[in-house]
């Protein structure tokens, strides 16, 4: 599976037990809607390998346990830990009109309300403290936070995200 084709939804975080079991913790908004999965891709030596689940059961705060078919001891589940959770696109549930996954805004124009347009998006980086939109502007990448107050609109029928930068932000990354 082309990792382009997919969205992570996670990583296998240790080892549960003696019998093969290992924690997942999930990034995702409804962790519910992934209980009945019966294989996922794994990101094993950069490629993703489809996986066949004995169960996914989800516990709480984001977390669940899962038992890959043949993984019977915990040596064999140890060899998972780390690697990353993958589902292909075409399981993401619907949206309504006004909402987005951030994986569709990648070449999506960025118009600022008081610089104008400032380039498209190249990529989206999704970090525990928070996610950043990343695009060339004269040369340099720009990160732009994604939160309200900053990202006021998209438009995805014409491929465009408006937002309202904070005072300075742009100069921080003129700077020489």
């Amino acid at each position: 599976m082309n990792k382009d084709n997919c969205f992570q939804i996670g990583y296998i975080s240790k080892v549960h037990g003696l019998h093969g079991e290992v924690t997942v913790k999930l990034d995702v908004d409804d962790p519910s809607q992934y209980e009945d999965l019966e294989h996922v891709f794994l990101e094993q030596k950069g490629r993703l390998i489809p996986y066949f689940l004995e169960h996914f059961v989800y516990q709480t705060g984001g977390k669940v346990l899962a038992k890959f078919e043949e993984y019977d001891d915990v040596n064999a589940a140890g060899t998972l830990v780390g690697a990353g959770i993958f589902l292909p696109l075409n399981v993401l549930p619907e949206l309504e009109d006004d909402q987005y996954y951030y994986h569709e805004l990648i070449g999506f124009t960025v118009i600022d309300e008081n610089h104008g347009e400032l380039g498209e998006i190249k990529v989206l980086y999704d970090l525990q403290t928070q996610d950043l939109i990343g695009l060339d502007y004269k040369g340099k990448e720009v990160l732009i936070p994604i939160q309200d107050g900053i990202i006021t609109k998209v438009d995805k029928a014409e491929k465009k995200v408006y937002c309202h930068l904070p005072e300075g932000l742009l100069d921080i990354y003129l700077e020489d």
